[in-house]
């Protein structure tokens, strides 16, 4: 399934790297930055999730919540969050549920090889949970820029 801007976000509830329970609908009123990558401790990654970090206080002073999404597990998300000092959520999303939703679950290419991965892509959210950009080259070094702009 393609999302398109304009479109009402898909509902989640999963948990985060404390194994606390995140629902899209806790963020009622509150803009998101949602954004899928590959996996937890990977360079480009974890150049990506650095890139917000640094950029943290701006995307909240743009009234931005972030939160993270990978497969992989919510411990892995622990180790990956404190190990580079993450200040957001990283969601669980082992069920693959969300990836599938977000249509972000996709054949992808690597050194001549064909595998399904999760496409590193960025969701802007409104308020009101309509999606209102989608970044979907993402520019791991320029993560922040791409969504102030």
């Amino acid at each position: 399934m393609k999302l398109e801007i304009g479109q009402k976000a898909p509902d989640f509830e999963t948990i985060n790297q404390d194994g606390n329970t995140v629902k899209l609908s806790d963020f009622a009123g509150k803009k998101i930055v949602l954004y899928f990558y590959p996996k937890d401790n990977t360079r480009t990654c974890t150049t990506q999730a650095c890139n917000l970090r640094d950029n943290y206080a701006a995307l909240q002073a743009k009234g931005y919540t972030v939160l993270g999404v990978s497969i992989d597990t919510a411990k892995s998300h622990k180790k990956f969050q404190t190990k580079f000092e993450l200040p957001f959520d990283l969601l669980d999303d082992s069920s693959m549920k969300m990836v599938n939703d977000y249509g972000v679950w996709a054949e992808k290419m690597m050194y001549g090889k064909t595998y399904m991965g999760t496409l590193r892509m960025t969701f802007l959210i409104d308020e009101k949970g309509i999606i209102t950009d989608i970044i979907e080259k993402v520019e791991s070094k320029k993560h922040f820029e791409q969504i102030a702009a």
